[in-house]
């Protein structure tokens, strides 16, 4: 039986490496072996920015809930926890879009938050 070498296996991973690389400046988009390095570190911090996309938006999310809050005399912790005592089981992404667009519904929440403190 003949021998099979690899070469177009290879080729194949690094046409796929390369390919990933384009835009890159300089070595990092012509040269396997730099751009096997840089793309690894982009898909590293791209799986890590993915996870700290949705801590930041809970904190906008909160960073607003709370800001409507306050002009309704109640703190982000004391909203919260009248809300959780009254039964109110809404999450914090709809809260805040509350927040926003809808200030007297907003405004009944709170009040009913303060009722059950």
């Amino acid at each position: 039986m003949a021998r099979i070498k690899g070469g177009l296996n290879a080729k194949r991973k690094h046409n796929r490496v390369l390919k990933m690389a384009k835009g890159y400046r300089g070595a990092r988009s012509k040269q396997y072996r730099v751009a096997k390095q840089s793309v690894m570190r982009a898909l590293a911090t791209a799986y890590r920015g993915r996870k700290e996309k949705k801590r930041q938006y809970r904190a906008l999310w909160i960073t607003r809930i709370n800001a409507g809050a306050r002009l309704n005399g109640l703190s982000y912790s004391k909203l919260m926890h009248g809300l959780k005592a009254a039964g109110v089981d809404m999450n914090r992404k709809m809260l805040s879009e509350l927040a926003i667009s809808d200030a007297a519904g907003f405004a009944k929440l709170c009040e009913l938050a303060k009722e059950h403190i």
